[in-house]
C-alpha cells in the first residue's frame, strides 16, 4: 500500500490551545481558499476534521507590509469569526518557527497584532483593544454595557467577537449549553453573540465556561477570557491582569495600555492532506 501523501489536495494542520482546536489551512503565495462549504464540512467531526474554528493563513498584503501574514477565522457552521485568540496563538508558534524568531506582526478583521513566545514556550498575543461601544460591538440598540437588560445581569464586551459575560456565584454549576444557546440568538445581538459564565475564585484568579458563537461548548476561548477579563475588572472584581481557569486549562490575560494581552500554551498535533475526491464533491 502506498503510504506517500498524495500529490494533489489540500494540506493542512491540525493545531489546539487548551483543547480548544483548530484546522489550519496555510494559503499564502496562492489567495484564500476557505469557503463556507468547505468550513461546514471540514468541521464536521464525524466526516470532516473536526475544529473549533478554521484558520486561513493569508499573505498579509500591500497595505500592511510591516505585517509578517494575515488571518481569517471560520466557525464550524460555516460562518466568518472576526477574532480567534488561541488560534491566532498557535499559529503565530508555527509561523515564527518557520521565521527563526520570537516575535511576529499579523493583520486579523481586528487591524495588527502582535504576538511573541516566551522563555517559557508560552504563547503571548496581543488581541487589541477592547470594544466598549454598542454599535462597534454591535448591539441592537443603546443600553448600558455593564448591565445588559437581559436575566443575570451581564456585561457585553467586544474583543473582534461579541461577548455576553454572566458573572454568577459558581461557574461550575451553571447550564452553559440551555443559557448559552439561548443568549447566542438573543434579538440584542444581531450578529449572535458568544456567551461566558464566569466566577470568582481568588484574587484576581476566574474560572470561565463558554458557549462560542457558531461552534457551542468549547475547552477553551482565547477572545472570550480577554472579554471575561474586561468584564470583571469594570464591575470592580478584579485588576487588569488576572489568571482564568477553562474547562481545557490555564490562560493569563493583563489588560494594558496598549491592549489585551493573552497567553498560553500552544500544540502542533498533526499535518494532513484532503484528498481531490473529498474536495471534488464540495465543488
Amino acid at each position: 500500500m502506498d503510504q506517500s501523501f498524495p500529490k494533489s489536495g489540500l494540506r493542512f494542520l491540525k493545531m489546539h490551545g487548551l483543547g480548544n482546536d483548530f484546522v489550519v489551512i496555510d494559503s499564502r503565495g496562492r489567495g484564500a481558499v476557505t469557503t463556507p462549504a468547505l468550513a461546514r464540512a471540514l468541521g464536521d467531526r464525524h466526516r470532516g476534521v473536526g475544529f473549533d474554528q478554521l484558520a486561513e493563513i493569508r499573505d498579509a498584503g500591500p497595505d500592511h507590509a510591516g505585517a509578517d501574514f494575515a488571518l481569517d477565522f471560520w466557525n464550524a457552521d460555516g460562518s466568518r469569526a472576526g477574532a480567534c485568540g488561541n488560534a491566532t496563538r498557535c499559529v503565530s508558534d508555527l509561523v515564527m518557527a518557520g521565521l527563526g524568531r520570537e516575535v511576529v506582526r499579523l493583520v486579523t478583521a481586528r487591524g495588527e497584532l502582535q504576538a511573541r513566545r516566551l522563555d517559557s514556550g508560552l504563547v503571548s498575543v496581543n488581541m487589541g483593544p477592547p470594544v466598549l461601544d454598542w454599535r462597534a460591538l454591535p448591539l441592537a440598540r443603546e443600553v448600558d454595557l455593564l448591565h445588559l437588560p437581559l436575566p443575570g445581569d451581564p456585561v457585553a464586551v467586544g474583543m473582534g467577537n461579541p461577548h455576553c459575560v454572566f458573572i454568577v456565584a459558581d461557574a461550575e454549576a451553571e447550564d452553559v449549553v440551555g443559557r448559552g444557546s439561548a443568549v447566542e440568538h438573543d434579538p440584542l445581538f444581531p450578529e449572535r453573540t458568544n456567551v461566558e459564565f464566569v466566577s470568582l475564585t481568588g484574587p484576581d484568579h476566574l474560572r470561565m465556561r463558554v458557549w462560542e458563537r457558531g461552534a457551542g461548548v468549547t475547552l477553551a476561548c482565547g477572545s472570550g477570557a480577554c472579554a471575561v477579563a474586561v468584564a470583571a475588572h469594570l464591575r470592580g472584581l478584579t485588576g487588569r491582569a488576572v489568571e482564568i481557569d477553562v474547562d481545557g486549562g490555564r490562560l493569563s490575560i493583563d489588560w494594558r495600555e496598549d491592549g489585551v494581552w493573552m497567553t498560553g500554551p500552544v500544540a502542533h498535533v498533526f499535518d494532513g492532506w484532503l484528498s481531490p475526491d473529498y474536495l471534488a464533491a464540495l465543488a
